[in-house]
């Protein structure tokens, strides 16, 4: 299935103070252009009740209707651009309950908005983001708030950076970043990063063409590769502040590959100046259909 054909639910991660902003723009700027509907999700964790002393019914009672409250506001400004949706509060941790809400809509795409780095640490900033996208049945967009704010918004008309990597995803990857080029009519950056052996054995990756991970170019996209040796995750940074694209995607794993509990989806989450589009391996049919039957049953 292609990034358009699921793209017809987009799931957005609702706070109340407001840290969801740039996630919702780029949550109604996907859901205008591709005629989706958004589910406006908001969490009530109940690990933050772990100190309440007043009743927990009140205090969850009075969370959700502030919570209700402030969902039927951004319904109402939804619906005046033309865009439907419907809300779900729920009982539980951020992660699973974006991605239990994703999988009851089957929804093609989670919006969160993440802190950014000013007066966060990197744990802070990608910890609950990472966590959604290795547990998510979706791609995942994360939005930095003061990333994508002032000087560090990104240019208007910025290009797609589709950060190519050979594993399980890329094909996925691909055929998203070329989707977004294609209907937002951008530019589409293709970044190589070069190992060490390849860099010696003067490899070229440009030679890499889209068509060998299942992509058909409709030939209305300019597509540019660009070649960079070193670390993934720095050559990726660097990448991005040369050229400004409007938005990073990239092809990910479910489990790390790397030592520690963080891998590179982590490090890119935490430090990226632009909306980080995380791309899973696309599902097979056979796993999509033991999954519904389970929920079925639930």
């Amino acid at each position: 299935m292609s990034f358009r054909d699921g793209l017809k639910t987009i799931v957005l991660a609702t706070e109340l103070d407001g840290q969801q902003e740039g996630a919702l723009e780029y949550g109604r700027k996907l859901a205008r252009a591709y005629e989706a509907r958004m589910v406006l999700a908001y969490s009530v964790d109940p690990l933050d009740f772990a100190a309440v002393d007043a009743a927990p019914g009140r205090v969850l009672d009075g969370l959700t209707e502030k919570a209700q409250a402030a969902l039927d506001k951004m319904a109402g400004e939804l619906l005046r651009e033309g865009i439907h949706s419907h809300s779900e509060i729920r009982q539980a941790t951020v992660a699973q309950m974006l991605a239990d809400v994703a999988r009851q809509y089957n929804a093609g795409l989670i919006v969160i908005g993440t802190k950014g780095r000013e007066g966060a640490g990197p744990v802070v900033v990608g910890a609950v983001a990472e966590q959604l996208v290795r547990i998510a049945p979706c791609p995942v967009l994360a939005v930095a708030a003061d990333w994508n704010s002032g000087p560090h918004r990104p240019e208007p008309g910025g290009q797609v950076l589709l950060a190519m990597e050979r594993n399980e995803a890329a094909g996925a990857a691909a055929a998203t970043a070329y989707s977004l080029a294609e209907t937002f009519k951008r530019p589409l950056m293709v970044l190589h990063v070069r190992t060490a052996a390849e860099s010696s054995a003067i490899l070229n990756p440009c030679e890499t063409r889209l068509e060998e991970f299942g992509v058909q170019p409709s030939g209305r996209v300019p597509v540019q590769c660009l070649v960079k040796d070193g670390g993934t995750v720095d050559a990726i940074m660097s990448a991005i502040e040369v050229h400004h694209p409007a938005i990073l995607v990239v092809g990910v794993k479910r489990t790390s590959g790397t030592p520690g509990p963080h891998g590179t989806a982590f490090a890119l989450l935490a430090r990226s100046r632009v909306p980080v589009l995380c791309v899973p391996p696309e599902a097979k049919p056979a796993a999509v259909a033991h999954e519904r039957a389970v929920l079925a049953k639930a």
